[in-house]
């Protein structure tokens, strides 16, 4: 699904995103992120929704289809959950996809709403914390180490790899995490909302590597949710347009041949991020806002970099001179990110996506980025697929 080619050689918009009248969030709901508790994810879940149908203005027998992203919860959870709101015989699909399971969902809901199969569909996503077995635990094949598979891992030989190549210093790196937990004191929907100095970063307990507790995301429970529609049916369904934001990208993909790319995960935000550009018909550097998978603080001076936001090797810099904060060339993360605002898996590309439509609309109280009219949310799942959604503020 790529972008169009004009005849003066410049991208424009995706012709399939602009079929049967364009496709639009029109609502968006939160339950707030938070540790593990008793709290059922059917609770955490309607929050959600009914936050997502009271701010679109909408009631539930109007949602013909929905999408929810759960990895931790089993079998059927998203009809064991809606059903709660009524039996409408709506259709009920459980998407997964690692941490981009709510991103994939959103995508499956776009794609919905663009063949015309359905004029408002839910993107829902919902997790608790479980018990984190991967299928690559399951594949037969044996492991030169028993951590070979752990992120942490993983993530601290590429901090170390990036600080040596790029010449920056772990201070520059923990700053990624000094800057995400001051958004997300300011975000009500995030699960750490105290602000942490630098010292108090690198003081923390060391994970792996270069790595601290307080540079590395937290798991916990939470739900994300989106009212998408079609733009046939916004002035039919009396919404208000100039709240409806726009879906302008929608791009997915699978990692590619780590021998011939070097770091696969790398590769993969550019590759996805470039075809989601092209699709939009924008250059990297319009962007006002960008919410990115920042699991571990490395991860965002790597693909602020790679997306294109910033030139390559520059990615500390950018953030060391205030271009990545609120109010300045490019939100980085307004909402915390998930070193900040947490990362239940299920919900977390949906809380991107929410937290963008929330600062396009202007409402972002306390944290807003002033005059944003462009934002990309970008999640990876597991380093080994990426999603990638672009957004336009109406008008």
């Amino acid at each position: 699904m790529n972008g169009t080619q004009a005849q003066d050689g410049s991208r424009s918009t995706s012709d399939w995103l602009d079929a049967n009248g364009g496709v639009f969030i029109a609502g968006i709901g939160l339950h707030p992120y938070q540790f593990p508790s008793d709290t059922p994810y059917t609770q955490l879940g309607l929050t959600a929704v009914r936050a997502a149908l009271e701010d679109a203005g909408m009631q539930w027998p109007q949602v013909k289809s929905a999408y929810v992203g759960t990895t931790s919860i089993g079998m059927a959870a998203g009809r064991v959950l809606l059903r709660h709101l009524g039996s409408t015989g709506l259709a009920v699909t459980q998407v997964e996809n690692a941490s981009a399971s709510g991103s994939f969902a959103f995508r499956q809901a776009c794609m919905e709403i663009a063949t015309g199969m359905s004029d408002v569909v839910l993107a829902l996503g919902v997790d608790k914390h479980g018990d984190g077995r991967r299928a690559i635990t399951k594949d037969g094949l044996e492991r030169l180490s028993d951590t070979a598979t752990i992120p942490a891992v993983k993530f601290a030989m590429m901090a170390r790899t990036y600080l040596r190549e790029r010449g920056a210093s772990v201070d520059e790196m923990a700053a990624v995490a000094v800057k995400n937990h001051a958004n997300a004191a300011l975000n009500p929907f995030a699960q750490f909302r105290k602000p942490r100095t630098l010292e108090q970063v690198l003081a923390s307990p060391r994970v792996a590597g270069d790595l601290t507790v307080q540079q590395c995301c937290p798991r916990g429970e939470g739900a994300a949710a989106a009212v998408l529609v079609s733009g046939h049916v916004i002035q039919r369904l009396g919404l208000d347009a100039s709240r409806c934001v726009r879906v302008r990208a929608s791009v997915a993909g699978s990692e590619l041949n780590e021998r011939q790319y070097g770091d696969a995960a790398t590769e993969l935000v550019r590759t996805s991020a470039r075809e989601a550009f092209e699709q939009a018909g924008i250059a990297p550097t319009e962007l006002d806002l960008l919410e990115l998978h920042d699991a571990f603080s490395v991860e965002e001076l790597i693909y602020s970099e790679a997306i294109g936001v910033c030139e390559p090797g520059e990615g500390a810099h950018y953030l060391a001179r205030g271009d990545s904060r609120i109010g300045g060339r490019c939100a980085i993360n307004a909402s915390g990110g998930l070193i900040g605002m947490g990362h239940p898996l299920g919900p977390t590309g949906l809380g991107q996506l929410a937290e963008i439509t929330r600062q396009l609309r202007g409402e972002a109280e306390g944290r807003q980025h002033t005059q944003a009219r462009w934002g990309m949310a970008h999640m990876i799942g597991l380093g080994s697929v990426s999603v990638a959604h672009i957004l336009a503020a109406a008008g």
